[in-house]
């Protein structure tokens, strides 16, 4: 197959007239590198060791106007440009190959008002950066599962984590965004202000611009929740799915879990007897009453697992949990699609896809959504896939570089075998393969109001290295 991030897109390789970068450079007080310079190797490097792009200029911007001076660069030069933000980026969509990488990381600061129950994050800030500093205050938001994510990222496309079914997406936590549309020009974009762009930037991805800093609503969580993580024989899996299935029907909102096919890890604490076994794993976070743990969570944790990990702790050890299985450098190939049910047959397929895994660091998962995500409209923002109970995703996760092919085609198979399924469909924008499926397999029926809000905000789609949704123009 030979197809890596580099060879899934066309490289175009913008070439700038003499001084052009040098005139760049003198606009922004961030670093500005080209290949050669110290510093450009790391900064065009991110988590997704797969990705080898060459940016031909990147800007690692210090603040907003580091950005507008980036954007109008690109418009004037029309290279192509991509946005990078806090952290994980599984497409490698946020380093433009040949063109202008706009690097947001420095531009990480967080601001908690306890009062009022929001957090200012900038767009280079990580889930952990934000936890830590709401956790002060015993407040949180819905983020991700993994502490290095970028909060931005993870946000544009929805974003689901363990608060999600009570509090709802990512996305439906957001106050305001400010953003730098194609033409320059900043904007504050809320319920008040701009209000088709923000609902646009609710799912819609980085289609409309750069967001440089996002405001959330906080919600009381921890400092201390219920931890959920045990181990069973993947022989186990279809009974104890089928239980966890019916489970779901009544459990409250303030619980979270994610089912997910693996192998068991070849370390402390798992039996050296289960070493490299598949696994069917419960993990997840109880914010209610830790006397009533067992009562509502005795079904998924009742019998005899490998190892049951479960265990009163810290909402951020929680949210870290997960963070020494997806290091930086690291190959990974990720797909999702939707389920309109949880099926016998999507169980086994999860099981034999598991046992067929090239890489022992490869998983199958469950996202179980619904509650406060299903109680927003499908059309109330540009997130369409509300109505779905459960998402579906192949985790492709491996080291050697020889080994890309195999671990790619297992993902793309097992994630084909899926969509034959009755209950399958739909597309999650955080885990997009190498982002090639048509953006209306993400957007659904706001498809065609989303080109309307791009045709006004980017009618010459400068920001075209995402899941793009072209302008009318």
């Amino acid at each position: 197959m030979g197809e890596t991030a580099n060879h899934e897109r066309q490289r175009t390789v913008t070439e700038f007239a003499d001084g052009t970068i040098r005139s760049l450079a003198e606009r922004v007080r961030g670093t500005v590198l080209e290949p050669g310079d110290d510093g450009y190797d790391e900064a065009r490097t991110i988590w997704n060791g797969m990705i080898d792009n060459y940016p031909a200029v990147v800007v690692q911007c210090t603040g907003t106007a580091d950005v507008v001076a980036a954007v109008d660069f690109a418009r004037e030069t029309d290279a192509d440009v991509s946005i990078h933000g806090g952290g994980h980026n599984v497409s490698g969509s946020a380093v433009a190959d040949g063109g202008l990488m706009i690097d947001l990381s420095l531009m990480n600061g967080v601001h908690v008002d306890p009062e009022a129950e929001t957090v200012r994050a900038g767009a280079g800030a990580l889930l952990g950066d934000v936890d830590h500093e709401t956790q002060l205050f015993g407040l949180a938001t819905p983020l991700g599962v993994v502490t290095e994510t970028g909060v931005a990222g993870l946000t544009l496309n929805g974003g689901y984590g363990h608060l999600s079914r009570e509090y709802g997406l990512a996305a439906d936590n957001l106050r305001e965004v400010d953003i730098v549309t194609a033409d320059g020009e900043v904007r504050t974009a809320s319920e008040d202000e701009h209000e088709d762009l923000f609902w646009a930037i609710r799912g819609g991805g980085g289609n409309f611009g750069v967001v440089t800093s996002l405001e959330y609503q906080l919600h009381e969580v921890g400092p201390e929740v219920s931890q959920l993580f045990v181990w069973y024989h993947a022989d186990e899996a279809a009974g104890r799915m089928a239980t966890f299935r019916e489970w779901t029907e009544s459990a409250p909102r303030h619980v979270a879990v994610l089912p997910f096919l693996a192998q068991v890890p070849d370390e402390g604490p798992f039996p050296e007897d289960a070493w490299g076994e598949p696994a069917l794993v419960f993990f997840g976070c109880y914010r209610g009453d830790p006397e009533t743990f067992d009562d509502v969570l005795g079904p998924l944790t009742d019998g005899d697992p490998i190892v049951d990990l479960s265990e009163r702790t810290h909402f951020e050890d929680l949210q870290a949990l997960l963070d020494e299985d997806y290091p930086d450098g690291l190959r990974y190939y990720w797909k999702s699609l939707y389920l309109a049910d949880l099926t016998d047959e999507v169980v086994d397929l999860m099981v034999r896809y598991n046992d067929s895994a090239p890489s022992d660091l490869s998983t199958v998962d469950i996202w179980w959504l619904g509650g406060a995500v299903a109680d927003v409209s499908q059309d109330g923002t540009a997130f369409w896939h509300r109505d779905k109970p459960f998402m579906l995703t192949f985790e492709a996760n491996w080291e050697d570089p020889d080994a890309d092919d195999p671990n790619v085609e297992w993902a793309r198979t097992g994630f084909a075998a899926a969509e034959d399924l009755a209950v399958s469909g739909g597309r999650y924008g955080n885990f997009p393969g190498f982002a090639q499926d048509p953006a209306n397999l993400l957007f659904g029926e706001n498809y065609d109001r989303l080109v309307a809000v791009k045709t006004t905000y980017d009618p010459e789609n400068l920001f075209h290295l995402n899941q793009n949704i072209a302008p009318e123009t």
